[in-house]
């Protein structure tokens, strides 16, 4: 009988290096997530951090990680050939299937943008499975822009809008997230739409509010609301809000449920 906490040594296939700071780790593994899942990392005798998948194929996954603390610092100094122990998947992931047929807008943050990546590979695969999708993808400068290659992709497939805080670049707009939420044509959609949000949780915020204030309606939006998570099967209480277990009921909230959940 296999035990649902017991992590499982996994090989490391690639090591890419996103930006500054991020990096993706493909590794090997036969396990297949939902959109939005996350797994449990860990290293023996340093500790264990939950990632997001940010894709995965057959025979593997990979996790964009940020190098902020002691275990995400020590997975930073493997390499191909070594490995990282994995357990899960855990959480609810994105509900794909309650998207489908309609306008889909997605709304990123810096690294918010790895918990729906493969969701985005997924309809840029399967073109006529939503309507089409809006993407508003934002960073704080150039040097922090990950998925590349996404990204340039994205804008053959779907209707983009790239930006960074402050800075100016070719292509790019200047400015927050939270500016470019007015131009989403919500009046076309006829309510045949969904909403989705990652970032930090003030992005999160005044996203939300930006978005209830042009229109989009809050049972159409969600959120993921990742904090706190240790033990991933509700048994540690860490990321309890309330009686929300994040790690069980999350890290995907409706929004209705996301905007309440305050420490």
């Amino acid at each position: 009988m296999n035990n649902p906490v017991t992590p499982k040594p996994c090989k490391i296939l690639s090591v890419t290096k996103e930006s500054e700071q991020e990096w993706t780790f493909r590794v090997e593994s036969d396990v297949c997530p939902d959109h939005g899942q996350f797994m449990q990392l860990s290293i023996p005798k340093i500790g264990e951090a939950p990632i997001s998948v940010s894709a995965c194929g057959e025979g593997w996954l990979e996790f964009t990680i940020r190098s902020v603390g002691k275990v995400t610092d020590c997975i930073f100094k493997k390499e191909p050939g070594d490995n990282l122990f994995l357990r899960g998947p855990y959480g609810k992931g994105w509900p794909v299937d309650q998207f489908e047929g309609k306008h889909v807008v997605v709304i990123t943050g810096g690294t918010g943008l790895a918990p729906v990546r493969s969701m985005l590979r997924y309809f840029a695969e399967n073109p006529g499975y939503v309507k089409d999708v809006h993407l508003i993808s934002g960073f704080k400068n150039e040097g922090g822009i990950i998925f590349k290659n996404d990204l340039e992709q994205w804008k053959e497939k779907f209707h983009t809008t790239y930006a960074l805080d402050t800075e100016a670049k070719e292509g790019w707009r200047t400015g927050f997230v939270t500016e470019f939420v007015k131009e989403i044509p919500f009046e076309e959609f006829c309510g045949e739409y969904v909403v989705v949000v990652v970032g930090p949780p003030p992005m999160m915020k005044f996203t939300g509010l930006e978005l209830v204030k042009c229109g989009a309606e809050p049972e159409n939006m969600w959120m993921s609301f990742e904090r706190k998570m240790s033990c991933a099967v509700g048994k540690c209480g860490h990321c309890r809000i309330d009686e929300v277990y994040v790690c069980l009921d999350g890290p995907v909230f409706p929004y209705t449920v996301a905007r309440d959940l305050v420490d």
